[in-house]
């Protein structure tokens, strides 16, 4: 019993040691990805999935590990989200509601750079999160490999495609709107 009681002790001084390193990190990882709510929701399902498994949690990779945690927990959110809006239509075409209003940060809940976001959604899902991972994250290819199970080479492979795909997307959004760079004063 002696036994039983030292371990628990010893697994939750990890977990309280391991927490505070996850939990702003994976507050901005969701921030950026889905409303404030959820995000604040999401993260305590991850903490507690870090809990529940502690003893998966890689010592030397906890952070991308716990990413990829979040991944799931978000999109397991997201699929919820989405029953419930069409539940929410069916009964609004049996009852339909009074007025309603957009929540906070705008229709979307999107806050930021417009043309960065408008160009991140013209990439597939996959392209858009390599992204993220990469320049919000700040992960390694070895790291993110991790959190989206695929292999190092592939995410440096796919990574490299999605930023010269997100680059073109942005120079031709750029140019359609009339910036174009000046050429003047240069040679050839």
């Amino acid at each position: 019993m002696a036994n039983d009681d030292s371990r628990a002790t010893e697994r939750r001084a990890r977990f309280e040691a391991l927490a505070p390193e996850l939990v702003e990190p994976l507050r901005r990882f969701l921030a950026r990805r889905t409303d404030a709510a959820t995000a604040e929701d999401v993260l305590s399902e991850t903490l507690l999935v870090c809990w529940r498994r502690l003893d998966d949690v890689p010592a030397d990779a906890a952070l991308p590990w716990a990413y990829g945690v979040a991944r799931h927990c978000l999109a397991n959110a997201q699929r919820s989200a989405r029953r419930q809006g069409r539940l929410a239509a069916k009964v609004a075409t049996v009852d339909p509601p009074a007025e309603t209003s957009p929540g906070p940060g705008g229709p979307d809940g999107h806050d930021g750079d417009d043309r960065l976001h408008a160009a991140l959604v013209r990439l597939t899902d996959t392209e858009a999160e390599l992204i993220r991972l990469w320049a919000w994250e700040q992960l390694t290819p070895s790291e993110i490999a991790g959190v989206m199970d695929l292999t190092p080479n592939a995410v440096s492979i796919r990574l490299h495609r999605a930023r010269e795909k997100l680059k073109e997307i942005m120079r031709k959004d750029a140019t359609a709107s009339g910036h174009e760079e000046s050429t003047e004063g240069r040679t050839p």
